[in-house]
């Protein structure tokens, strides 16, 4: 199989992955988020230290608008060779060090240069961003089985100090996901603000008891390296005194606002990913196993390819073992109307998101109310909005009360 050009081949299939050199766009949109200096020297223009963030969420939401969706999948009969071949794993290895050459590049600028406020909040937004690409690295490096991934993935989440996520996603959201006991899973109804304010102390939180029930189940020091949630405080605080030592005091609320920003970007993420969709609870107490309907998806092509397929989240959560270059795309799935990028934008403005989501929610459970995750402060409300039957009367024709 030549490196260059491969075709993967089985008695029964052959295939060329289209999309191999794609996977470069997930280095090239954060490196262009270290950017904003080379901007400002070129220009001179302080504004200038905005292009990085404003391509990254202009361009994306109208590159994914023209190029639109990719519908294609790999034939299950390649995947393991496909999920085999080193290549992939090396595109998710080589942004690691561009990750952090961008941050701390940003720093230096920041800690070196005499910025008006505006000037250090762009610089912030942008390593704030920087932090976001590196939790959605961590999430696809955390969820492997190798300890140099997993390894990389603290890393990466370290450096915007989100070191508890890899415990929160891996062993609370991906078992609660799409149910009421999950604090990462936004509700019908349920603003964008609302959500931030369950989602980030309760991921912490979570995530806290995961990792101490862990270590007592062993018999381990709870404060201890042996606790990842530690080693990887550890890891952000190290470099934040030094980069405050070496740069000045303000890296004390430049780096706060930064991993503010990227903590609110996963945030953001998990809003939009699972939106008033519900698992559904059996007989027995326990709930439905996840399948790609709990999940929005976005097959967009070039918010995709600058998230590591992130989007595919469907397949991703019925199947979390699978690598980004394998991720499906199913039919008849709830299908969010833009790639991420675009749908950050509309989640900020809660009326605008309730007025494109909700419809959307309501058509794909068939106006059933029961397949609704919803706010419980709003239920009433949006059941009336909706003409959405009450428990007991029949849903055969409420999804027609969506056009209405």
């Amino acid at each position: 199989m030549s490196f260059l050009n491969p075709v993967f081949s089985t008695e029964s299939a052959t295939y060329r992955d289209g999309k191999r050199y794609a996977w470069i766009t997930s280095l090239v949109v954060p490196a262009l988020l270290g950017c904003g200096p080379l901007f400002y020297w070129l220009t001179g223009s302080m504004a200038a230290l905005w292009i990085p963030v404003l391509l990254v969420y202009t361009a994306i939401p109208l590159l994914d608008v023209i190029l639109g969706e990719d519908l294609n999948n790999p034939p299950e009969e390649v995947v393991p060779l496909l999920e085999a071949d080193p290549y992939y794993r090396w595109a998710t290895y080589a942004l690691v060090p561009v990750l952090w050459a961008a941050f701390l590049s940003n720093a230096w600028f920041v800690g070196t240069h005499e910025l008006p406020w505006y000037g250090v909040l762009a610089m912030a937004v942008n390593s704030g961003l920087i932090c976001g690409f590196g939790i959605n690295l961590g999430h696809e490096l955390g969820h492997k089985k190798s300890k140099l991934e997993r390894n990389l993935a603290t890393s990466v989440l370290a450096m915007g100090a989100y070191g508890h996520f890899a415990i929160d996603h891996n062993r609370g959201h991906h078992r609660h996901v799409a149910t009421p006991e999950d604090c990462a899973s936004s509700r019908m109804g349920e603003n964008l603000y609302a959500f931030a304010l369950r989602e980030l102390p309760g991921a912490f939180r979570r995530a806290w008891r995961l990792e101490r029930g862990r270590l007592e189940r062993h018999e381990r020091p709870v404060w201890s390296l042996e606790n990842e949630i530690v080693r990887a405080g550890l890891i952000t605080a190290t470099a934040s005194i030094v980069l405050t030592l070496l740069l000045g005091a303000v890296m004390i609320p430049y780096l706060l606002l930064a991993y503010f920003i990227g903590a609110f970007h996963l945030t953001m993420a998990n809003y939009i990913e699972h939106y008033g969709l519900l698992r559904q609870k059996r007989a027995n107490g326990l709930y439905e196993r996840c399948e790609p309907h709990h999940s929005w998806n976005s097959n967009h092509i070039c918010s995709n390819w600058a998230l590591y397929h992130l989007q595919r989240h469907s397949d991703h959560h019925a199947n979390p073992g699978r690598r980004y270059q394998s991720l499906r795309h199913f039919e008849d799935l709830p299908t969010l109307p833009n790639g991420y990028f675009g749908m950050f934008l509309v989640a900020l403005v809660p009326t605008l998101w309730f007025r494109i989501m909700d419809p959307l929610l309501v058509t794909h459970v068939d106006g059933d109310p029961r397949r609704i995750h919803f706010d419980p402060k709003r239920r009433g409300v949006l059941c009336a909005r909706y003409r959405l039957a009450t428990d007991g009367e029949s849903t055969a024709t409420q999804a027609d009360a969506v056009a209405a």
